[in-house]
This record gives C-alpha cells, structure tokens and sequence, in this order.
C-alpha cells in the first residue's frame, strides 16, 4: 500500500509522501510522548516504511504526522497521531482525521481502531466509540520494551 495523495488548504499540506516525512520531527514528538516514550529512531524509520503515512506541511516544514497499519482488507490502526506544539489550534488534527477515514484505500474496511488518552473528542467526530464489546479484546503490552533493547524481526 503506497499511494500518494496530497491534500492543500491555505498554507498547509497533508501529503502521504513518504519521502517527506522528516525522521528528526517525527522521532522527535513520538520519543517523548505518552505512548511511545524512549522509542528508538531505527523504530519508528521502520514503522513508517511498513505504514500508510500522512504527514502535515507548512511550506516545507514537518508540523504534524498520523500513521495507518492496515491489511487493506478487513482491518487499520490509526496510530502515532499529532500536531507539533505551535501549530494547534487550527483545525489540523480535526483536517487530518477527515483525511484519514475517507482516504480511498482505506474504505470497505470491516473495523478501524485507535487508541488514545485524551483526544475522544477529536476521534468522535469521524465516528470512532469505545468498543462494543471490549471485553472481547485482548492484548499483550509491555510498555518497557524500548529499553529492552529487544527488536521485532518481521
């Protein structure tokens, strides 16, 4: 899944270009925020390369990232999701979401997930509730492993 769409309105860009994306910006939030805090660079350079990545431009500065894991069948994850400090408050993220959920490859799909600690709002307004039946959900979480120093091999 490599498509490449480019969205503009007024001086920003929302492109899923790949090759835009700055690593330092996107390392940078990602390392130090609540979800992925320590994450190694060598990581999150390959999660993007296994993502459908959306990146937010203003002319040609990074201020701003989602990323969709995805089968493109049954399934997404939207993850990584934010707007650097200076540039909230305009419409972004909401733009961003918007994106997203009606991106053309990501239609059809049976079930769209995400997590998140305090962006309900954000989310609900493209749809996204607490799981139906949560108790149908598992999972398996170490929030130490990026000091572990221990790499997935896939």
């Amino acid at each position: 899944m490599n498509p490449i769409h480019e969205w503009r309105r007024g001086e920003h860009v929302i492109s899923t270009d790949r090759a835009r994306i700055d690593l330092d910006v996107v390392h940078g939030f990602l390392t130090t925020s609540y979800w992925a805090k320590g994450i190694p660079r060598e990581t999150v350079a390959r999660s993007i390369e296994n993502s459908l990545c959306y990146g937010i431009y203003r002319g040609a500065r990074q201020v701003g990232f989602a990323r969709v894991i995805s089968d493109c069948a049954t399934f997404a994850y939207i993850c990584d999701v934010f707007v650097i400090e200076g540039e909230r408050g305009k419409g972004l993220s909401k733009w961003l979401m918007e994106l997203i959920v009606s991106t053309p490859e990501l239609q059809g799909l049976r079930r769209v997930a995400l997590a998140t600690r305090d962006a309900h709002g954000l989310y609900a307004q493209q749809g996204f509730k607490p799981f139906a039946a949560p108790d149908r959900w598992m999972e398996r979480w170490n929030p130490e492993v990026y000091s572990t120093g221990k790499k997935s091999e896939c």
